[in-house]
């Protein structure tokens, strides 16, 4: 089983740049308290890490 990642949007991107409401959509976000299941990879890392104040992401195991 390969790590997975679960990312929940926790914060309105109004008012913020157009980048980061680029990655938002990047990740598959948009509106308040959705959540995505993601490859835990260094590139949805790194894009977290750009919005880490408009999201929470937490470890889940392979297939929850």
């Amino acid at each position: 089983m390969s790590k997975m990642l679960k990312v929940t949007q926790v914060q309105s991107y109004i008012g913020r740049p157009e980048k980061q409401r680029k990655v938002l959509r990047g990740l598959g976000l948009g509106k308040m308290h959705k959540s995505v299941i993601l490859q835990d990879t260094p590139e949805v890392r790194g894009m977290i890490k750009k919005i880490e104040h408009l999201v929470a992401s937490v470890e889940v195991k392979g297939n929850e």
